[in-house]
């Protein structure tokens, strides 16, 4: 079983930045391919970031590409998303997810655990 608690949300203006934070529990982490999605009211979920846990390149999400960035810290059981430039139309609740165990792939996926979210709201 794996646990994840995100963190980092918050009250922002246009413009501005925040770094979301996931801890995971568990001892599988260095091995699990983790994902940022994000949801807002009305919307269908959104496939943010993906980061695996082997060398490559993330995923990002056109709406995002050169405005944030996904990295892990395996030494802290942590996944990151830095977002700068933030737009109105980023606010949502923001989800991290942990992949299976030994899953490589940032493409599309079923994961296995989900945090409660965070809410990000950029004001305009």
């Amino acid at each position: 079983q794996v646990q994840l608690v995100e963190s980092g949300g918050g009250l922002v203006q246009a413009g501005g930045s925040l770094r979301l934070s996931c801890a995971a529990s568990g001892r599988t982490f260095s091995r699990r391919t983790m994902g940022w999605f994000r949801q807002s009211p009305g919307k269908e979920r959104e496939r943010v970031a993906v980061i695996s846990w082997t060398p490559g390149s993330p995923y990002y999400a056109d709406s995002v590409k050169g405005r944030f960035t996904i990295s892990r810290e395996n030494a802290k059981n942590t996944v990151y998303l830095q977002m700068n430039s933030l737009k109105p139309e980023d606010t949502a609740v923001y989800y991290c997810a942990a992949g299976p165990t030994g899953w490589a792939s940032v493409g599309t996926g079923t994961y296995d655990y989900w945090g409660q979210g965070t809410q990000v709201t950029v004001s305009s």
